[in-house]
């Protein structure tokens, strides 16, 4: 494991301040990590996460390995690894090993989740909001065909306190006492939003309601593990903030609840009490993978609180200076825990797909800036800001310089 003295002058005494999270020299032995294009500013990691050097040359020479002993390897050494590797990676989300598998990526862990939870009936009622991921809320939507229930879609209230959110939640609730399941996602992939899970979730075991929870974004940019989201069903992806290779996500569902998840059917013959058999990723990218742990190593060797603290910062950067600004609207609030690395914005009364293309365009195209346009809300679309530990405090002082020149 890299020493968090090498990569931050600090240890794990040390208090994590808005001194600390500001402290370019300590962060740009960080960002010296990583190989970033220079082509442009990239606000844009949410896509997946950039492997730091370290783990980059980890997953290299365990693509050599596996592309030189096939499976030769693959039949005899490497099973072993593997199980090792998972073990591994369910302590790291404080789960048991039995409660996690991997998959190529958290859509494929949410569909098995979604498509696979066998306690609905029909005129029971599944619910999902707008800020939830395309695929999951199609996976729920395709539910009223599949195990004949209701389907119901509600609007989180903009702005999104953390009050209002979980009044939102707990007013679906009463009013459709046929509700037995509901999708939960942790941080938005289209504004940034940090839902309040652990009390929604756990307001939901009240009604008889289980959640489903999507936490793609959460893990790596939020410093928590999964236990405390008060859930039973989670997909979780390492190639975000993890920073693993790409191809590499997870399923967990909690010791108990694992005969409500249907065995995959490409499982035949498989041990219905294996976790693994909720899924059925055929062949993977094995040396992705085998590199699992050099991006834990990465990630443990930084710290996740002091992660969390940087990455705040840098959003912080633009977001206040942005609120400022008369015709800009931030979408995401500065209540505590209510946000991580992302957020977007808009130009206030620009809420269409074209607008927001156009202003991720303007960034671009006029001041070099990479953003990226999202769609889906309720209220309309916006466009993502995404920094990373790659990101200077120059660069995001280099958006607010745009940001400025175009709401002006």
């Amino acid at each position: 494991m890299m020493d968090r003295r090498t990569l931050l002058g600090a240890t794990a005494a040390t208090a994590i301040t808005p001194a600390f999270a500001m402290d370019e020299d300590r962060w740009a032995a960080i960002a010296a990590q990583y190989d970033v294009t220079r082509k442009t500013v990239q606000l844009e990691h949410g896509n997946w996460g950039m492997m730091a050097r370290p783990v980059l040359a980890t997953y290299r020479a365990q693509l050599e390995r596996v592309n030189r002993d096939t499976s030769f390897y693959a039949r005899r050494e490497m099973p072993g690894e593997v199980e090792a590797i998972r073990a591994r990676a369910a302590a790291f989300f404080g789960v048991k090993t039995e409660e996690f598998a991997f998959t190529r990526n958290a859509t494929e862990a949410m569909r098995a989740l979604i498509l696979g939870y066998n306690k609905l009936r029909p005129g029971d009622a599944v619910l999902h909001a707008d800020l939830d991921y395309d695929s999951m809320q199609a996976c729920m939507e395709s539910l009223h065909a599949r195990r004949g229930v209701e389907v119901i879609k509600i609007a989180l209230p903009l702005p999104a306190t953390h009050q209002a959110l979980i009044e939102a939640y707990a007013q679906a609730f009463i009013r459709h006492p046929n509700l037995r399941m509901v999708l939960l996602t942790h941080v938005s992939h289209r504004t940034g939003l940090v839902l309040p899970v652990a009390e929604i979730a756990a307001m939901a075991k009240l009604h008889d309601i289980d959640a489903i929870v999507d936490a793609a974004h959460g893990v790596g940019q939020i410093d928590y593990k999964l236990p405390e989201l008060e859930a039973d069903f989670i997909g979780v992806n390492l190639h975000k903030w993890i920073g693993a290779p790409i191809g590499v996500g997870g399923i967990v569902i909690r010791e108990g609840r694992l005969a409500d998840i249907d065995v995959d059917p490409a499982e035949l013959g498989a041990k219905a009490d294996d976790i693994r058999a909720r899924v059925h990723t055929g062949t993977v990218d094995y040396a992705a993978q085998l590199a699992v742990p050099a991006a834990l190593d990465f990630h443990e060797s930084i710290g996740a609180a002091a992660k969390q603290a940087r990455l705040r910062a840098l959003r912080d950067r633009w977001v206040r200076p942005a609120r400022e600004l008369a015709g800009v609207e931030v979408l995401v609030p500065d209540e505590p825990g209510s946000y991580g690395a992302i957020t977007a914005f808009r130009l206030k009364g620009q809420t269409s797909h074209d607008a927001c293309v156009a202003l991720a365009k303007r960034l671009l195209d006029e001041h070099g800036i990479f953003t990226v346009h999202r769609d889906g809300l309720a209220s309309g679309s916006c466009v993502r800001v995404t920094p990373a530990l790659a990101t200077s405090m120059e660069e995001v002082d280099r958006f607010v310089a745009a940001l400025r020149k175009i709401a002006g």
